[in-house]
């Protein structure tokens, strides 16, 4: 069995954010002020995890984000970041660039539900899913893969240090799971894992986590706050364990964690 954890961040604030504008992949707008002062908490929040892996959408805003998490982290500093377009948006199509309510209204002539309706030339709900499904399969076969040639960690750094450094932290949020938490009396993490995406692929993602793949969840949030979008840099802690050839078991730790942002305006 192989095990590893699962850091999913969304990125910071943006002017199209606060004006409620639907970006999708095709408005490609910077952090705001704020955007980047969040992303500067999250990293300060995050500083004494150690990641072995760090992915971004390769949007702009995602890409500040993660440098801006990663310039706060004690181990992490000059870590490579990859970029990849499976982490994008969903894609709004002739709505992008427009108002969050003439979605809405677009929505309503069509006799449908706002989350489930795809505007002209956008993705089908499915197709995200579709997206986040294979990205979670590459990483499963990547984590596989590497488990069995792990770099030892530097001399300063105990071997548990991958468990050690999430466990100080999650268990501290209100919405962390008691019954589920980073175990550190049994070591075993191959790999822990930063991800930086955007707030509607994350829904997609964490209901496939834990619809399509069974996964349990803290007692303190319950299946319909899964329809809520994370916050701007709200974080997300996931234990992902599975086999060659079985379908993992995915435990949600933590969801949309907003600790980090008291104070940040």
């Amino acid at each position: 069995m192989t095990r590893f954890a699962l850091t999913v961040v969304r990125h910071g604030e943006t002017r199209l954010n606060k004006e409620k504008i639907l970006q999708g992949q095709g408005m490609d707008e910077p952090l705001s002020e704020t955007g980047f002062k969040q992303a500067a908490a999250a990293g300060n929040f995050l500083k004494n995890v150690l990641f072995t892996h760090a992915f971004s959408s390769d949007l702009t805003r995602t890409r500040q984000t993660i440098h801006g998490v990663l310039e706060k982290s004690k181990f992490c500093k000059d870590m490579t970041v990859k970029y990849d377009s499976r982490l994008r948006e969903r894609r709004y199509g002739v709505a992008e660039g427009k108002a969050l309510s003439e979605l809405r209204a677009m929505a309503k002539a069509a006799g449908k539900e706002c989350p489930v309706f795809t505007p002209p030339g956008g993705e089908t709900l499915d197709q995200v899913k579709m997206r986040g499904k294979d990205f979670f399969e590459f990483l499963c076969q990547l984590i596989l893969k590497e488990a069995g040639q792990k770099e030892q960690l530097s001399p300063e750094v105990p071997s548990n240090y991958l468990e050690t450094s999430l466990a100080e932290i999650f268990p501290l949020g209100k919405n962390c799971s008691p019954e589920y938490r980073v175990d550190c009396s049994h070591p075993g993490l191959a790999a822990s894992i930063l991800v930086v995406s955007h707030g509607a692929y994350m829904r997609s993602l964490f209901g496939y986590f834990l619809t399509d793949l069974k996964g349990s969840l803290p007692a303190t949030l319950n299946r319909s706050e899964l329809t809520a979008v994370s916050p701007n840099t709200g974080i997300s802690l996931f234990i992902i364990d599975f086999q060659e050839g079985g379908e993992p078991e995915v435990h949600c730790v933590c969801m949309n964690l907003r600790d980090h942002l008291n104070g940040v305006k």
